[in-house]
């Protein structure tokens, strides 16, 4: 009789999503038509899209403020961090309105109609005479009003991002169910397939985009991207039919501040001498979708907040600031943990903001000629990091983690921190790689001030921007994957926001380290950073980093070696009774 009843629930559980997602009409989803990849493609398209307008931008923006605003290198530096750093804090607001409040599609939609209007706004400034930076020539400083313009539209656009970016990734991975088997291992591929688009879109970026700049110009390059823009917008919405949804949950942060307020109140209490005395919600009363997380010996303070004490009236007892569950207690652990990990990937950031900034001014110096009559824009050397990106990401997923799940039986292959580890080590390499590059410039320079360093080719850079591709490869993906799996599962788009802040503090941080070091060395006789990169120090800024970079790995894999995975009690039971209990750990 039992088997007969397994017989006629497998199809069931098989057939329909029982993840506490939802389609389009508010039902229950069908697998065969609805999430995976199907799904998926129609997310990655639109990242594609939304990437290669972002980068079309992004790349190019030093060279715009040093060229057409007449800014000098260390403010145009500058200027570009700090655009960068909003850009990648933003997403901190937009994720926590995704998964309190909105909801994950209705934020993509919202926030790209706003990017939009950057666009159309940065397209007005270059368009129309009398926004133009000045009249047609070379302008000798540009018009008060197409500053103010221009500033304005990129900060828009970086409000865009703000949404884009932390709900787009999250709601992509949400296509995929975390209680089947396939589906699960299929997410694992996703991160590093979205990095594969997002390159692509990068690619095409620094390249055709760039090159229509430099050589059509600037408007014609705006029309381009706004109409990019646009498109990406009607292929997200075109995917609606196939979207797996889930609604927002109400604010991810109170219950954290709830175990925090329970555990403070009842700081006195003796622990209790068995974990299972502590409170937790049975499985008949848990709320839907909501995964029961294993109980963990770490940061015991906090376990108070969930001891049910005897004095208690029932009321009390039902008082979420008085009385808190074991998975909120582990929720509240997982935040607590990733502190550490975010702090020691801050530096690795801060090597990344290099290859937008230096490194493409560094370009600008060197022989860019291919042909007679072909000459590369400065900024489009960034391609050398998406192909690397591109190439690296699919022998990663293709050839490198099939052969590690035969040697760990990881189906990850391997460890998602020691992932981020492996990218830091080659980011340490790129710095230096970078260095001694620079050195080799300077030393050209020397030789002959007159001709400078044009003798030398641009494609010396090379090597520094395929290693930090590596780096990216490993780490940027590895973060990806870190912040959206660890986190809980109210919180996936914050996850992503978290990801993207180390990005936009490590660019915030860089611009401080650039002021601290042009201080400090000024009144040592010289600053590292004169007015052109010829008066400049370069190679010691980028030895200084990879000093930093290198001593902060050491102190990432002393808190990484303590790290705690999140730990699932896989017991989503559906209304067919579908997936079983079981107290496997997640693949970490």
């Amino acid at each position: 009789m039992e088997m007969d009843q397994n017989k006629i629930q497998q199809p069931d559980c098989e057939k329909w999503v029982y993840d506490s997602s939802i389609d389009y009409k508010g039902r229950v989803p069908l697998r065969a038509s609805t999430g995976a990849w199907k799904a998926a493609l129609f997310i990655i398209a639109t990242e594609f899209s939304e990437r290669l307008s972002y980068f079309g931008l992004a790349v190019n923006l030093i060279i715009y403020l040093t060229k057409v605003l007449h800014q000098d290198l260390k403010t145009a530096a500058k200027c570009v961090n700090y655009w960068s750093g909003v850009t990648t804090m933003m997403p901190l607001l937009g994720g926590f309105l995704a998964d309190a409040y909105i909801g994950r599609f209705s934020t993509v939609l919202a926030s790209s109609i706003v990017y939009l209007l950057g666009l159309l706004l940065l397209t007005m400034s270059r368009v129309i005479p009398a926004l133009k930076p000045c009249d047609d020539g070379i302008c000798q400083e540009p018009r008060r009003i197409h500053e103010i313009l221009f500033f304005l539209a990129l900060y828009l656009i970086s409000i865009g991002t703000g949404g884009h970016k932390p709900a787009l990734e999250s709601f992509g991975a949400d296509q995929f169910d975390d209680d089947h088997q396939e589906e699960r291992k299929k997410k694992m591929s996703f991160f590093n397939w979205w990095c594969f688009g997002l390159c692509c879109g990068l690619l095409l970026g620094v390249t055709v985009i760039i090159y229509i700049q430099d050589n059509v110009g600037w408007a014609a390059a705006d029309i381009i991207l706004t109409a990019v823009m646009a498109s990406a917008v009607v292929i997200f919405c075109m995917g609606r039919p196939f979207y797996r949804f889930r609604k927002p949950m109400g604010s991810p942060v109170t219950p954290l501040l709830q175990v925090l307020v329970a555990a403070i109140v009842k700081r006195n209490l003796p622990y209790p001498s068995e974990p299972d005395q502590l409170h937790e919600i049975s499985k008949s009363d848990k709320t839907q979708g909501t995964r029961l997380l294993v109980h963990t010996k770490k940061l015991k303070f906090l376990d108070k907040a969930a001891i049910i004490e005897d004095r208690q009236s029932s009321a009390e007892k039902q008082n979420p600031w008085r009385l808190a569950t074991v998975t909120q207690v582990e929720e509240m652990k997982l935040i607590v943990n990733m502190i550490p990990i975010w702090l020691t990937t801050l530096p690795f950031g801060v090597c990344v903001a290099q290859s937008s900034t230096f490194f493409i001014k560094q370009s600008t110096t060197l022989n860019r000629k291919i042909t007679q009559d072909f000459t590369i824009p400065p900024a489009s050397i960034y391609a050398l990091a998406a192909i690397g990106l591109v190439v690296f990401i699919a022998i990663y997923d293709r050839v490198l983690v099939p052969s590690l799940r035969r040697v760990t039986g990881n189906d990850r292959g391997i460890g998602i921190l020691q992932r981020i580890g492996i990218g830091m080590i080659f980011s340490v390499l790129t710095m230096i790689t970078a260095a001694l590059v620079e050195r080799k410039r300077l030393h050209v320079v020397e030789k002959d001030p007159l001709k400078s360093s044009v003798s030398m080719s641009v494609f010396w850079l090379a090597p520094q921007y395929l290693i930090i591709a590596i780096a990216d490869s490993f780490t940027l993906v590895g973060l990806q994957e870190y912040f959206y799996d660890q986190v809980p599962d109210s919180m996936r788009s914050l996850g992503i926001a978290f990801y993207l802040s180390v990005i936009g503090a490590s660019s915030f941080l860089s611009s401080f380290l650039i002021t601290l070091v042009d201080h400090l060395t000024e009144k040592g006789g010289k600053s590292w950073f004169g007015k052109d990169l010829n008066s400049s120090r370069l190679d010691y800024f980028y030895s200084l980093l990879a000093a930093i970079t290198a001593m902060n790995l050491f102190v990432y894999t002393f808190v990484a070696r303590r790290y705690s995975y999140k730990n699932v009690r896989r017991t989503t039971v559906a209304v067919a009774d579908c997936y079983e209990e079981s107290g496997t750990k997640t693949m970490a």
